[in-house]
């Protein structure tokens, strides 16, 4: 309960069989607690009997707090923990043996019990750690042989047989099947992989049987770089974390030397010396931060380990705290607000040539280019056994043209074909559409047009609804691609914005700009070309992160699996995460205003002090854990 501190110490009593060492430690103390007190109402039992129970139950309850309360004044740092052996020592040199034990045993069960809760929320996180496989099958030679992961090299072929876990990231190099990605990218459904598709260690192969070559070392895996990231979240802090530690810093102290003060106060008021070191023991008690000091790093810790069972890795409190309070998200086009490659997206013939004919010539001639518009128009086409063309000339920046079934064949943009001023009508009002045309030609005369689009995502839209509904206002598209295609996109997927031509250091100063005027703002993209973009806005969303080790670097939070719907998702998370902290602030900060009055006043003793001490951090660690649970609206 010593602040953030206890992220620093490794706690030995949180681990292995240790781990709740503590809490028996903490009931010993309760258990001698109450023995000693109900002996001590017993007539001719001899007052040294309750007495060693009282001393038995300050050692139990009293050794780990002992532990870190020196531990933290070696470090430099006065905390709660000095505070509450201080207060019991008081309570012995009074003979209130009773009440000190009171308050260690209460102490200790509300540290046993936040420790078990913040193992709680780790072990959500190192479950991630339990996914990857120990040992691979080592596919030399055609022997099989099993090795240990730490020692597969890259290039080594594995083989993973039907529902067993990947070992590795890799490529597939032979076989096919669906594979479940949950773990890594919280996609709910399998995917489905061929040859030369990658896949990622801690990911479970479906009924096929698979070889896949190895193409990065175990440290590099991407659910390695997961685990080491989320574990470098839970050191880095929140605003909220850095202003309570700040608060914390000064308050202790200041608690300190004020009961100090109210030691003395027997100098000046007409009582003895016990009466005012019992009240000054009563306000150490009362003043104590527990709760503020368990505040946010609990619910941080919480925030963090739900997304990352969602597929969204948050990389600390800044960043989770951040993203529930923006107000503006920038999003890179391709990739991520469309499918990152075009589609074949109309076939318009001219009069007396149906849409077969067309296609069949176009997908004739462009079979035999290696342009990725071509190859887009043919595997859409989905036309087999059409004859190809033969001849090819190819126009750059212009068409191609060949011969086919007799016929002279050109297909291209309006520089290399001349056309009517109908067709070109219609050329425009397609460009303005934001689709790429093409014109095709049968021996010099028009046969009609064809059009492909990088199109958007089918969940694009549900995507940006789902935004506005948790309160996102303004939704911006920065592209590379001409103003027309970027209107076009923003139409079809319900954009508030969108801003074409634009260069990678062009995107940064609207990015500035955006923040100008929003003060907070999201940028999502790939990772690759939008990190600078990235950098500069205040929270860098990469999409698809699994591939991308540039995108997990410069990234603040990761959507592991390509999909966009994580990101209302993890938006909503974060603002019920900075509820709860803000919750948790008011019951903490308001506890301890309610028993400094009380006992200053002598209305409340040590004992309530302790019990509304205690009862109101287990109440916020409680209040906290509530995030592990978060449901998807």
């Amino acid at each position: 309960m010593n602040g953030h501190e206890h992220h620093h110490h490794d706690h030995d009593h949180d681990h292995g069989v240790k781990k709740y060492i503590e809490i028996i430690c903490s009931l010993t103390c309760g258990a001698a607690l109450a023995i000693g007190f109900g002996l001590s109402f017993v007539k001719g039992i001899p007052p040294v009997l309750p007495l060693s129970l009282y001393i038995v139950a300050y050692i139990a309850g009293g050794f780990f707090t002992v532990k870190e309360a020196i531990e933290n004044i070696r470090e430099g740092a006065f905390d709660i923990d000095s505070l509450m052996i201080i207060a019991a020592a008081g309570a012995a040199i009074l003979g209130d043996w009773a009440e000190g034990a009171l308050l260690l045993f209460l102490f200790s069960l509300g540290h046993s019990l936040e420790h078990y809760a913040m193992n709680k929320a780790q072990n959500s996180i190192s479950a991630l750690a339990k996914l990857a496989p120990k040992t691979a099958w080592l596919k030399k030679d055609d022997q099989l042989q099993e090795v240990k992961i730490e020692t597969l090299q890259i290039n080594d072929i594995v083989v993973v047989k039907p529902d067993a876990m990947i070992p590795a990231d890799g490529i597939i190099a032979k076989g096919s099947g669906a594979v479940n990605q949950a773990a890594v990218t919280g996609e709910s459904m399998p995917v489905e992989k061929q040859v030369d598709s990658p896949v990622y260690a801690g990911t479970l192969n479906g009924s096929g049987l698979l070889e896949i070559r190895v193409t990065k070392p175990a440290k590099d895996f991407t659910l390695s770089r997961m685990i080491q990231l989320v574990n470098e979240a839970q050191s880095q802090q929140s605003p909220t974390q850095r202003f309570t530690d700040k608060v914390q810093r000064y308050y202790v102290p200041a608690v300190i030397i004020f009961v100090g003060l109210l030691c003395l106060a027997f100098l000046v008021r007409d009582e003895p010396f016990s009466v005012s070191f019992y009240r000054a023991m009563g306000v150490l008690v009362a003043a104590s931060p527990c709760a503020l000091a368990i505040a946010t790093p609990s619910a941080v810790l919480s925030g963090v380990a739900r997304a990352a069972r969602a597929g969204i890795l948050v990389k600390g409190g800044r960043p989770l705290e951040d993203l529930g309070t923006l107000k503006a998200v920038a999003f890179d086009k391709t990739g991520t607000l469309t499918e990152g490659k075009p589609k074949l997206t109309d076939i318009i013939p001219a009069a007396g040539i149906t849409r077969e004919e067309l296609l069949e010539m176009v997908v004739a001639v462009e079979s035999l280019s290696n342009h990725p518009l071509a190859k887009a128009i043919v595997a859409d086409a989905q036309l087999t056994n059409v004859p190809p063309a033969e001849n090819p000339e190819s126009v750059t920046g212009k068409g191609i043209k060949a011969q086919w079934q007799g016929h002279d064949i050109i297909i291209g943009n309006q520089t290399l074909v001349t056309a009517s001023p109908e067709v070109l009508a219609l050329l425009d009002e397609k460009s303005r559409a934001g689709h790429t045309a093409m014109l095709v030609l049968r021996d010099n005369q028009y046969a009609g047009m064809i059009t492909v689009m990088d199109v958007p995502r089918s969940e694009a839209k549900p995507a940006l609804d789902a935004l506005k509904a948790v309160g996102i206002k303004k939704m911006i598209m920065l592209s590379g691609d001409n103003q027309l295609v970027a209107d076009a996109i923003a139409k079809a997927t319900g954009l508030t914005d969108a801003w074409g031509d634009l260069l990678p250091e062009q995107k940064v100063a609207a990015i500035k700009k955006l923040k100008e005027s929003e003060h907070k703002v999201a940028m999502v993209g790939d990772g690759v070309n939008d990190a600078p973009a990235m950098a500069n806005s205040t929270v860098g969303i990469a999409m698809g992160a699994a591939g991308s080790d540039v995108a997990l670097e410069t990234a603040d939070i990761a959507l592991m699996g390509d999909q966009l719907m994580r990101l209302p998702f993890a938006i909503a998370l974060s603002q019920q995460a900075n509820r709860i902290i803000k919750q948790n602030l008011v019951i903490s900060l308001g506890m301890v205003a309610v028993l400094i009055p009380l006992t200053l006043l002598g209305i409340a003793s040590i004992g309530p002090a302790v019990m509304g001490h205690e009862g109101s951090t287990m109440v916020v660690v409680l209040n906290a854990l509530r995030l592990l649970v978060y449901k998807e609206k």
